[in-house]
C-alpha cells in the first residue's frame, strides 16, 4: 500500500472525520492553487527530468514552502525518485506527500505537538505576537478548547497598551466561560501577570494565559517589555512559562518567518499558533517554520469559528494539500 492510500484509509476512519473535514475545508485555498499547479506540471511532463524538477521548484516556492525547505526537498525527492527508478511523473505526487510529511516530523513520527500542561499544578503559557495576527481571539480559542477538555483556566490581561485589547480579551473570558485578571489601561504588564499568576493558584487553575503586547514605541522596547514579564513568570514559578506560543499570520507569509526570528530571540518561542490558514494559497509557511525555525507548529486556525483552532498534524495538512486527489482515486 502506498502513502497516499495509507493517508486516505487513515481519514475515513470514524474518529479522524472531523479532523480530515476541518483541514479538507480550511485548506481550500491552498489547495486548488498548490494541487492546480501540480497537476498541470504532470500534465506536461511525461518523464521526470531536470526541467521537471525546477518547475516544481517553482510551485513550491510560490506556496511558500520556503527556499532553504524546497532546495532540501528537492534534493530529497531527487534521491527517492532515483531510487525507486520513477519514470512517469504521476508517481511522484506519491513521494511529494510522503516527503512532505518526513520535512516536518523528522526521525519523528508524532501525531500532534501537545501543548506542555504540568501535572497537578499550574501551568503558565505566554502568548507573543504582533498586533493584528488574531493574538487575543487565539487566546479565547484555546481556553475554550482547554475548558472543554476540563481544565481550569484563567487569563491574564497583559496587552495593556493596545485600545481595547483588554475589553476584547474579557469578551473571549465570557465566551469561554473562564476568569479574567486585569488592570486599567497603560498598567504595567508584568503586574498584570504577576497579579494572574497569585489568582491563578489561589482559584486553583490549571493553566494560566497571558496575554501580551504587540507593539511598543519599537522592537527593542517590546522585546525588552516581554523578557520582563518572562523574568517574573519565572521568580513566581520555577521553570515557567512552560510554553511561549508566538501567535502568526499565515496570509503573511515571509513576513511571519522574520516575526518568529524575531520573537525567538527574545522569549524562546516553543511552538507556533497559526492563524489564517483558511484564507491564504500559501499553506506551505507551515512547513518553512519548522524546517527553517525548527518550531513545532502547535495549533493552526481553518475558520472563524471557536472550534476551527484545530491542533496542527502533519498528516491531516498533507490530507488537505491532496484531498482531492485521494478522492478521484476513489472514484
Amino acid at each position: 500500500m502506498g502513502f497516499m492510500d495509507k493517508l486516505k484509509n487513515k481519514f475515513k476512519q470514524n474518529d479522524n472525520e472531523e479532523v480530515s473535514t476541518k483541514y479538507k475545508e480550511g485548506m481550500a485555498k491552498t489547495r486548488n492553487s498548490f494541487s492546480g499547479k501540480i497537476n498541470d506540471l504532470i500534465a506536461r511532463y511525461r518523464k521526470v527530468d531536470e526541467d521537471f524538477f525546477e518547475e516544481l521548484e517553482e510551485v513550491l516556492i510560490s506556496a511558500d514552502v520556503g527556499v532553504t525547505t524546497v532546495m532540501d526537498l528537492i534534493d530529497e525527492l531527487k534521491m527517492e525518485v532515483k531510487r525507486r527508478n520513477i519514470k512517469d511523473t504521476k508517481e511522484v505526487k506519491e513521494v511529494i506527500s510522503e516527503k512532505l510529511v518526513e520535512i516536518y516530523y523528522g526521525d519523528d513520527d508524532e501525531e500532534i505537538e501537545e501543548l506542555n500542561i504540568q501535572d497537578n499544578d499550574l501551568s503558565v503559557i505566554l502568548v507573543v505576537g504582533v498586533n493584528g495576527v488574531g493574538k487575543t481571539t487565539s487566546i479565547g480559542k484555546i481556553a475554550h478548547k482547554l475548558k472543554q477538555e476540563g481544565k481550569k483556566v484563567v487569563l491574564a490581561a497583559g496587552d495593556t497598551f493596545r485600545a481595547g485589547a483588554i475589553e476584547q480579551l474579557e469578551v473571549w473570558g465570557e465566551r469561554a466561560e473562564v476568569d479574567v485578571i486585569k488592570q486599567s489601561a497603560g498598567s504595567d504588564p508584568a503586574a498584570v501577570i504577576f497579579d494572574g499568576i497569585k489568582a491563578a493558584k489561589s482559584r486553583g487553575a490549571d493553566v494560566l494565559l497571558c496575554d501580551t503586547a504587540g507593539r511598543l514605541q519599537n522592537k527593542v522596547n517590546l522585546m525588552n517589555e516581554l523578557a520582563k514579564v518572562k523574568r517574573v513568570i519565572e521568580k513566581e514559578i520555577p521553570g515557567a512559562p512552560h510554553e511561549v506560543l508566538l501567535v502568526l499570520d499565515a496570509t503573511t507569509g515571509q513576513n511571519a518567518m522574520s516575526q518568529a526570528k524575531t520573537f525567538s530571540e527574545a522569549t524562546n518561542v516553543s511552538g507556533i499558533v497559526l492563524t489564517k490558514l483558511d484564507g491564504t494559497a500559501k499553506g506551505g509557511i507551515v512547513l518553512a517554520i519548522r524546517n527553517e525555525l525548527n518550531i513545532p507548529v502547535k495549533y493552526v486556525g481553518l475558520g472563524e469559528q471557536v472550534g476551527d483552532l484545530q491542533e496542527f498534524n502533519a498528516h491531516a495538512f498533507v490530507y488537505g494539500l491532496f484531498a482531492d486527489l485521494l478522492e478521484e482515486s476513489d472514484e
